[in-house]
């Protein structure tokens, strides 16, 4: 099968690390090694990333730096975010492929989406991005450097714009890259976000959500499976509340009405079940949840959530 698999945040950087290079190498060559023994069987990968706290970091150690360092804007950081990560994962399932003696690499490609200016997004931003505040160094952010921060939980994260993504500009060059046999690492943190201006691009400060980017570049690739890892083996229902369910296979309609509902997380798994819903009613084929751990037996219908047409 052609696969498309979509890392969450957990695959790279657990919400208790810091976020030292070290941390995340060794997360990121555990997910490598998941990886690693799909593409062993047979399967061509094509792998995307979020990149909510790095760029949020990144974003961070500018604003504390700008009396020393030019400040760049968000679209030049999500660059950045896509460079480092891309490079980790690339070399880190090169490497397990390797070691395993298989002849296949994994090659990274900065991409870009194309979004639209006028998105509503922009007027309200929603994307959750960097580490978690309290609420009292929220509020001094917030006064210090103009940002808006919104509520997760019992503690704060900084909010940008999260535009509908609408076109993959590098989508032949993966195609071809996968064609070629390569393992693509592309679309990091939903792809750079620009604009276009007649026939140029141009670069617009803002974050797309990885999985919703995910689900139109498989769509686009025309890939067998959409599969979306994160950090728990299956969405559920009632997910906070008496009553919580494991969903396991489930009908297109069914995820539709679960979604209407309100039963997923704004941030974490609502945009997940969207973006599989999103390729299932396009493909006709299936989307799966499920965790890091469970990527390889989820290839079989196990330990995971299926959403099918």
């Amino acid at each position: 099968m052609k696969i498309l698999i979509a890392l969450g945040g957990n695959a790279i950087l657990k919400g208790s690390e810091r976020g030292t290079s070290e941390e995340q190498q060794a997360n990121i060559i555990r997910t490598a090694r998941q990886i690693a023994r799909i593409i062993k069987r047979g399967h061509d990968a094509i792998i995307t990333h979020g990149n909510g706290p790095q760029i949020g970091d990144i974003l961070l150690r500018y604003e504390i730096a700008r009396e020393q360092l030019p400040v760049m804007p968000v679209h030049i950081c999500g660059g950045e975010s896509q460079g480092m990560m891309g490079y980790m994962i690339a070399q880190a399932i090169t490497n397990e492929l390797r070691r395993a003696g298989a002849k296949k690499e994994a090659v990274c490609l900065l991409t870009q989406t194309v979004v639209n200016s006028r998105d509503p997004n922009f007027k309200n931003p929603s994307k959750p991005i960097g580490p978690f505040y309290e609420k009292a160094q929220a509020q001094k952010l917030a006064r210090e450097y103009g940002w808006k921060l919104i509520p997760e939980g019992e503690k704060y994260r900084r909010a940008v714009p999260s535009p509908v993504p609408l076109e993959i500009v590098e989508l032949e060059a993966i195609r071809k890259l996968v064609s070629s046999g390569y393992a693509v690492v592309c679309a990091g943190g939903g792809g750079v976000p620009v604009i276009r201006r007649g026939s140029a691009l141009q670069g617009i400060d803002a974050v797309v959500d990885k999985d919703f980017a995910s689900s139109l570049l498989a769509r686009n690739l025309n890939t067998d499976l959409l599969m979306i890892l994160t950090d728990v083996s299956h969405a559920f229902i009632n997910f906070r509340k008496r009553g919580r369910m494991e969903l396991h296979r489930i009908k297109v309609q069914e995820a539709e009405k679960y979604l209407a509902e309100g039963q997923f997380e704004e941030g974490t798994m609502k945009p997940k079940v969207q973006a599989a819903i999103d390729f299932v009613k396009h493909t006709g084929k299936s989307a799966v949840i499920t965790s890091l751990e469970n990527a390889e037996i989820a290839l079989s219908g196990k330990a995971c959530t299926i959403i099918t047409k």
